[in-house]
């Protein structure tokens, strides 16, 4: 086959014809490509055959999506868990919380059952089916999963009470009396599975202090200790906390470096156990620091002057940096106890509690809220952080490590999606039939399959089955 090269002697006249109409058309097709892929640069009306300028957008392909920045506020909103009034989304308490979640990011909330400033029985919890419906109202507006909190130990310390429609539960005492191991794990479980079935993934227990004075008015008169041995406290404590773990829920040893022979209450003073504090106190913690069990640790607002001489547990980064975390080799969430008690709002003020708080190694700061009640806390108390950064008294350094810790607490939680139905007609009953939860939507499940039924009268039900894996999913329903 003969090949031709336009200009080459000996060419024809008719291929020099040819060959210029195949360059004229191939010369078109390039500037039509060269056309199309031009950046939009005018639009032309037929109405009123104007143009208008429009901004012109490069095309921009194969970029890997860049996760959205996360501001200081956000980080340290993540550090607060936060108390509140309310038992539904229409109580102004739960409004305001709702707000704090969204502007701040607030990392948890913790339930009461007793409003102390109010000397009120009307707090957080009414019944099962109302501190569930509670619950979702808060995590539905949360992008990060909230710590819901509690403190139910069994016995006398529980804020989920028979008489709000909850099961009895026995206390510490009584299981390490027992000292069946098989019980104390029967028990818990059935702490664990109430919680669970709630949304509470978080329990302020078990308490691993030592009862080495059964006078205490925090700890041994209360029975909320399984023992003086720590052998016999280590073992119950392991066995509460496996039951919690098998329903999904966090565990909170407390209170840090011990506070079992105390004499006094730090609800309502400083409480110095210098001369009545025993180095063995740490031993439940040591061996449940290295079976891996301790999701977090609480600390005690006690003043021990064998660790240190200066500042109270919570406050004190002898304690919390250098025995907890360099000594007993601690990497975990470090929770403080409420800090509207009186053994710290008597001796500091709020911005150099917070200051030594943070600098001792707290990460996240719990403020019970009922104490005292200040409906702007979270506000305020971000802002005394934020200042404290600006004033160099503080690291963004040190919150993020805290942003971090906490974050890598809560990835250990079950995911959950969302899940709306877009039905017709808009106001349609739509239920998930084999859940408890109501349904509404955004509603969080777990990876799972539901049966969905949405009805209204005078149109044929519509029932099927959806499964959520590993997204949110929206389905859009028409009833005939």
């Amino acid at each position: 086959m003969n090949s031709f090269v336009a200009g080459e002697p000996g060419t024809s006249s008719s291929c020099k014809v040819r060959l210029a109409l195949l360059a004229k058309k191939h010369c078109v097709v390039v500037f039509l490509i060269l056309l199309i892929n031009l950046p939009v640069a005018c639009d032309v009306s037929d109405t009123n055959n104007t143009v208008t300028q429009v901004k012109s957008y490069p095309i921009i392909r194969n970029r890997t999506p860049q996760p959205k920045p996360v501001s200081l506020d956000e980080k340290i909103g993540q550090m607060l868990m936060v108390g509140f009034r309310g038992t539904s989304i229409r109580d102004q308490g739960v409004k305001d919380i709702i707000r704090d979640i969204k502007k701040f990011q607030l990392g948890g909330v913790i339930l009461f059952d007793y409003d102390v400033a109010l000397k009120s029985s009307k707090r957080n919890i009414k019944s099962p089916k109302q501190v569930t419906a509670l619950i979702e109202e808060l995590q539905v507006v949360s992008s990060i999963p909230l710590l819901i909190a509690i403190e139910q130990e069994g016995g006398k310390r529980q804020r989920l009470k028979k008489k709000f429609g909850f099961p009895a539960t026995a206390s510490a005492r009584y299981l390490g009396k027992k000292n069946d191991l098989a019980l104390t794990y029967r028990h818990a479980s059935v702490i664990a599975k109430t919680l669970a079935r709630l949304g509470i993934n978080f329990n302020f227990a078990p308490v691993v202090d030592l009862n080495l004075n059964r006078k205490n008015p925090a700890i041994g008169r209360l029975r909320r200790s399984f023992s003086a041995s720590p052998y016999i406290v280590t073992r119950h404590a392991l066995k509460f906390i496996e039951a919690h773990h098998e329903q999904g829920i966090f565990c909170a040893l407390k209170y840090f470096p011990g506070q079992g022979s105390a004499t006094d209450d730090s609800r309502f003073g400083l409480v110095d156990v210098t001369d009545t504090w025993q180095e063995r106190e740490l031993e439940p913690y040591k061996r449940l620091i290295g079976k891996g069990m301790a999701d977090a640790i609480m600390t005690a607002h006690v003043f021990n002057g064998v660790l240190d001489y200066e500042y109270p547990a919570t406050l004190s980064k002898r304690s919390i940096t250098g025995v907890l975390r360099q000594q007993l080799g601690y990497t975990g969430v470090v929770v403080s106890d409420d800090m509207q008690m009186k053994a710290i709002t008597r001796h500091y003020p709020r911005k150099l509690a917070i200051q030594k708080t943070l600098e001792a190694g707290i990460d996240i700061i719990v403020i019970g809220n009922n104490l005292k009640y200040e409906k702007n806390i979270v506000g305020r108390t971000v802002a005394v952080i934020k200042q404290l950064i600006r004033e160099r008294k503080l690291s963004q350094k040190r919150i993020d490590e805290s942003y971090s810790r906490i974050l890598a607490l809560k990835n250990r939680l079950p995911k959950k999606y969302r899940f709306t139905v877009n039905a017709t007609p808009s106001n349609s009953r739509i239920r998930i039939m084999n859940i408890d939860p109501k349904y509404f939507a955004g509603i969080k499940l777990e990876p799972g399959r539901y049966d969905i039924l949405v009805e209204k009268y005078g149109y044929l039900p519509n029932r099927q089955w959806i499964t959520i894996e590993d997204k949110d999913v929206t389905v859009a329903v028409e009833l005939k």
